[in-house]
């Protein structure tokens, strides 16, 4: 006999996980199939997707692949519809879907940089968010997680496309967690750190092991499931009385000093 009430399983529930092809997002849909829960995966990467879907799959779990370009707010609409028709509706949606771009501020190519990240990195949260709504009243647990970093905690030289869109991201988290209240929706952030995805494969692991001993707490980068964990746990039916919560999975980047 439990002693407490509340679920720990997402058993049964429906989730969207943008950017799902790879990294965070692959790992994330991996996870919540893992946990029983049924996956639309959403990507540009058709290639990619469908092994990522046709892995989950095999492994007797339940995925669906959809390619979808998220700067295209009509497309993602009849995406959403379609994942709810296909599954029965939508429970959890993670903005996972992310690009990485920077310049200097007076580069000739900034302002391109600048419009492309804050369309892929911010407004697409608001489209996607705003498919999903009439659904997300629906369910019985409804739950958004936002995938920020930790560039909205803090910032690197010539990043600032990139930071600034993710500060936006958790901006909006809070903001959208008051409005959403009253629907019972949570809406949550994960700032990710320095973590081993596609993004981060270009720097020479000598340079890893250098910034994380001298940076993180933990002395280490961390893998893409590490992060999926802490997006579960803001998606489970016991966390029902946490949102507008930005939580850093940076191996304690954020809070050293020296």
């Amino acid at each position: 006999m439990r002693l407490t009430k509340l679920s720990r399983s997402v058993q049964g529930k429906v989730v969207v996980v943008t950017g799902a092809a790879s990294g965070m997002g692959k790992a994330t849909a991996e996870l919540f199939a893992d946990e029983g829960a049924h996956v639309a995966a959403i990507d540009l990467t058709e290639s990619a997707l469908n092994e990522v879907v046709a892995a989950i799959n095999e492994a007797g779990k339940s995925a669906k692949a959809w390619v979808l370009d998220l700067a295209d707010a009509e497309a993602i609409k009849t995406v959403f519809d379609d994942i709810a028709a296909h599954f029965g509706g939508i429970d959890i949606l993670v903005n996972n879907a992310g690009i990485s771009l920077g310049t200097a501020i007076d580069a000739e190519d900034y302002p391109a940089l600048w419009h492309k990240s804050i369309a892929v990195l911010l407004t697409a949260h608001t489209l996607t968010i705003r498919a999903s709504l009439p659904y997300l009243r629906q369910s019985e647990h409804p739950r958004i997680i936002n995938i920020a970093s930790t560039e909205a905690l803090g910032a690197t030289k010539f990043g600032s496309p990139y930071t600034a869109a993710k500060s936006g991201v958790t901006g909006l988290t809070r903001s959208l967690a008051v409005e959403l209240g009253d629907d019972a929706i949570t809406v949550n952030c994960v700032c990710p750190g320095p973590i081993n995805t596609g993004m981060t494969s270009a720097i020479p692991e000598e340079n890893k092991a250098i910034f994380a001993r001298r940076r993180t707490a933990l002395k280490r980068y961390a893998e893409p499931e590490e992060v999926a964990h802490a997006t579960l746990n803001f998606a489970l039916p016991a966390s029902q009385y946490m949102t507008g919560v930005t939580l850093p999975v940076d191996g304690g980047l954020t809070i050293r000093n020296a």
